[in-house]
């Protein structure tokens, strides 16, 4: 168990959190949610003792050891894989370096030999004889293969550190897990294995993250930050978002009766708790649901973007034929002769576990890069617009953001831009900041808001919902599912791929998987499944 006591933290003038006090107990999973800067990040450094509040104390209970996912990614360059993994239980690596080191003497003395015995018995204890094994095991279900366990972190991707310092955090069974982001740079297979993992997890987990089916999956119960404060919900994410809504739109209707809304309440509790997570711990979140107090929901106070995308005009049947693309970034093939057809009505989110051969698609797709061989065409009617997932290059200069949209519309109207920034919640002085200086989910709503502006019939959409805080995600996710357009899109939030997408197409460098199904679909049907298997052989 742990638990923050009247945690306060302020920055200069601004207080980030008020007196705030939360309990964690043990054999729960807990989502932190909360908009962009609300502190999210903030409270797990305080809950870890990275970050010391002004006033308040965290009190964790004696004996109980706590891990946190590392983001620092050079911490243990010159450390092995294996070893970087089983240093995430200090007390057990350190009992290990100090028995090789009494082992290691050559004037190896009685008093030396009675420790070595104090520490074996120790170590025995804590199961160290099978900790290679089991920071292996680790490693191999975060999809770091077994060749790769000796060699040195500074040798390996950003992405692959990653997993590395996920198996960190989970090895050793802590009592108190604290994740950030920890689905970050894994691709679909690897999260569903995580989700595993925390389902067999009896201790307490705290966790950060914008992967909405993630938090669905995982998740016992909801802890909101809004307004410094911070309340804690029994259920998952869609719960706690549903019911907020609801709540919000019940109490926008004053003239309703009050026993219609505890009623209206109560019948959407009664469903949810009927179709609760599929997880091993669903029939104890379903008793907490049904003990659930609906007087003690409140509306969401979050401002939700208002995105709209609208097609100039309705595509034809010819939309995007791909003829024979192949392309290969220094020496290594990321696909080669692949063809495919786009048609009107298509939504197709493209899979694969590549990150760097999609972007390149959809770079070509977009004019942005030239193929080795082959060719696509686009159809006549089709006006296509591109989200890139790496957009440094449009925000180099100083302009504010009123005249750097600007630059991108046919009406140059001040009133009429602002109305397109005011959309992406840049309202106020906000449209005077400069370009150049915005963070990354700022970047991410102007580059919306220039694709809002072209009112193109298709959209290419590289990771769109990279950077954005949980509000953006499910408004573009909204806005997705109503375009009567075509997309064409990549993302690792598997919640959007599975609510926009009609068709899925997997890209390896052997070959494509084209499929006319969810992604839901895709992923349970057994040929598919055997394809996938064979393609990645």
């Amino acid at each position: 168990m742990i638990e923050a006591i009247n945690i306060s933290l302020q920055f200069g003038k601004r207080i980030l959190f008020d007196e705030v006090n939360i309990k964690f107990a043990g054999g729960n999973c807990y989502g932190v949610i909360g908009a962009n800067g609300t502190g999210k990040s903030t409270l797990l450094k305080i809950l870890s003792g990275e970050l010391e509040s002004t006033s308040g104390y965290v009190y964790i209970e004696p004996g109980k050891r706590f891990t946190v996912l590392n983001q620092n990614h050079f911490a243990f360059d010159e450390y092995a894989v294996l070893d970087t993994v089983i240093m995430g239980h200090k007390r057990l690596w350190d009992i290990n370096n100090e028995k090789e080191a009494l082992y290691a003497k050559e004037d190896f003395t009685e008093k030396d030999g009675l420790r070595a015995s104090e520490l074996e018995s120790e170590y025995a204890e804590m199961n160290g004889w099978n900790s290679a094994s089991e920071a292996a095991i680790l490693l191999n279900g975060l999809d770091i293969p077994e060749h790769m366990h000796g060699i040195l972190m500074k040798d390996l991707k950003g992405a692959e550190k990653v997993r590395v310092l996920l198996a960190q955090a989970l090895f050793g069974n802590p009592d108190i897990l604290i994740l950030d982001e920890p689905t970050n740079d894994l691709d679909m297979g690897t999260i569903s294995w995580l989700e595993d993992f925390l389902l067999d997890f009896n201790n307490t987990v705290i966790v950060v993250s914008h992967d909405r089916r993630f938090l669905d999956t995982v998740c016992t119960h909801i802890a909101d930050i809004d307004f410094g404060k911070i309340t804690l919900y029994p259920g998952n994410y869609s719960f706690w978002y549903q019911s907020s809504q609801l709540v919000l739109a019940q109490r926008a209707n004053a003239n309703k009766k009050a026993e219609d809304r505890i009623k209206e309440l109560q019948d959407f509790v009664a469903r949810f708790s009927a179709n609760a997570s599929k997880s091993k711990q669903a029939t104890s979140r379903k008793k907490a649901l049904e003990k659930i107090n609906l007087d003690e929901i409140k509306p969401s106070n979050r401002r939700y973007p208002g995105i709209i995308f609208q097609q100039n005009r309705e595509a034809g049947n010819q939309v995007l034929q791909v003829d024979g693309l192949s392309k290969s970034v220094d020496g290594k093939v990321l696909f080669q002769n692949i063809d495919f057809i786009i048609n009107k009505g298509d939504k197709v989110a493209f899979i694969g576990k590549d990150n760097i051969a999609l972007t390149a698609l959809f770079k070509i797709l977009a004019g942005e890069m030239n193929p080795d061989s082959g060719s696509f065409t686009l159809g006549q009617t089709i006006t296509a617009s591109y989200l890139p997932n790496e957009n440094s290059k449009y925000f180099t200069d100083k302009k504010n953001l009123v005249d750097w949209l600007r630059q991108y519309s046919a009406d140059q109207d001040e009133v009429y831009i602002r109305g397109f920034l005011g959309k992406m919640l840049f309202s106020g002085d906000d449209v005077h900041k400069r370009s150049n200086v915005l963070s990354g989910g700022e970047k991410v709503r102007c580059m919306v808001s220039k694709m809002m502006l072209t009112s193109a019939n298709l959209l290419i959409l590289d990771e769109p919902t990279n950077h954005l805080d949980m509000e953006s995600i499910t408004a573009f996710n909204n806005s997705l599912k109503n375009f009567p357009g075509i997309v064409l899109f990549t993302s690792h939030d598997r919640e959007f791929t599975q609510t926009v997408a009609n068709r899925i197409i997997e890209i390896s460098s052997k070959g494509i998987i084209d499929k006319q199904m969810t992604y839901d679909e895709y992923m349970a049907d057994a040929k598919s499944i055997a394809l996938r298997e064979a393609m990645y052989a």
